[in-house]
């Protein structure tokens, strides 16, 4: 499966995905006082169905838990994730 990268843009709350420095998808989130709440994700239709979402959410959930943030996932891609992982709600003590 190919691979993609990520770009944290936190002036525009979202997460960017990259496919071959292309942008494929974003998760985008809000900062709130209970955690950073994940609104909506997207990967562009000729790039669906092949894991980048996946990869996209675990990375925003990844550095989200690392800055000692708590995920909230209300789009249903992080929702779903976070339901079968639920060790992604823990969040890294610094």
């Amino acid at each position: 499966m190919a691979q993609i990268t990520t770009e944290h843009e936190s002036e525009r709350r979202r997460y960017v995905a990259l496919l071959d420095g292309e942008p494929i998808g974003e998760l985008v989130y809000k900062d709130t006082e209970e955690g950073r709440v994940f609104v909506h994700s997207e990967i562009v239709p000729e790039h669906e169905h092949l894991g980048f979402g996946t990869q996209l959410v675990r990375a925003g959930l990844d550095d989200t838990r690392g800055a000692g943030i708590k995920p909230i996932g209300q789009c249903s891609m992080v929702r779903n994730f976070l339901a079968e992982h639920p060790d992604y709600t823990r969040v890294d003590s610094r």
